[in-house]
């Protein structure tokens, strides 16, 4: 993902309203949101050229979504931050457990942000700074720096959040997500990309000409657990592609597929 809010344990919203995007080259192939197909009991969107996921949920809440940390033009690691999300998604290890062992495996990554847990109990890790801190109830923004980091886009976005006493309506958020309002110069980060791409990037929802935003998604866990995500799925210069929606139900794991 590239940019997040998301409402946590927030009266009249139940345990988490997250609304995001994924920004990635046109050209990485993806498969958009769906149940996975070795584990129905979990949903979400799969990077089919490094494997791993950007955001997932399974049917008990167990969570996790990855961002980039922007620092000059992106490097690859040895090993895909996408993989950080899926290993966590389809485990049963303790948060904090999960966090110590990436916390020893990082150098192996390119720098990144991890939002992760339960949807009742959260936490962020940032790889560069190698903190990790418990989420706290309220209204959170997350894109390339760190946990509610004040960029343009991420304020812009957690707007639409404040004040809701209800979860948004699906064509509400979308539209959210569909902004592409960029910054004024004033109101650029400096993460060493040059002033003319951090425009570019400042936008809720971007279209380059060779990269941008592929994904949007509405995440709702109502206060007894049940889920519903929705996408949509964007290719060449921002042009929608599809839309998808899934619900679970609190439930027990189901075994992986042979």
């Amino acid at each position: 993902m590239c940019v997040l809010a998301f409402a946590y344990k927030m009266p009249g919203l139940g345990q988490l309203v997250l609304l995001g995007n994924r920004d990635e080259q046109y050209t990485r192939p993806t498969e958009p949101l769906d149940f996975w197909p070795d584990r129905p009991d979990v949903l979400g969107g799969r990077d089919l050229q490094a494997g791993g996921s950007w955001l997932a949920i399974r049917n008990s809440g167990r969570f996790a979504a990855v961002t980039h940390i922007r620092e000059g033009y992106a490097g690859s690691g040895e090993r895909s931050r996408g993989e950080l999300v899926s290993q966590f998604v389809l485990g049963d290890e303790p948060a904090l457990d999960y966090a110590n062992r990436i916390a020893s495996a990082r150098e192996h990554y390119a720098p990144f942000n991890l939002l992760f847990g339960s949807t009742d109990d959260l936490y962020h890790y940032h790889s560069r700074s190698d903190q990790l801190s418990r989420v706290t109830p309220g209204l959170h923004t997350l894109s390339n720096a760190t946990l509610d980091t004040r960029w343009f886009k991420t304020e812009r976005l957690a707007d639409h959040l404040r004040g809701l006493r209800a979860a948004p309506r699906e064509d509400e958020a979308f539209g959210w997500l569909e902004d592409n309002t960029q910054a004024a110069p004033g109101y650029l980060p400096n993460t060493g990309i040059g002033s003319a791409l951090e425009r570019v990037l400042s936008s809720i929802f971007v279209a380059g000409r060779d990269y941008g935003t592929r994904a949007s998604t509405l995440l709702i866990v109502s206060s007894r657990g049940d889920i519903a995500m929705s996408e949509r799925s964007f290719g060449l210069a921002g042009k929608e592609i599809g839309r998808r929606r899934y619900t679970l139900r609190p439930g027990p794991s189901q075994p992986a597929l042979r």
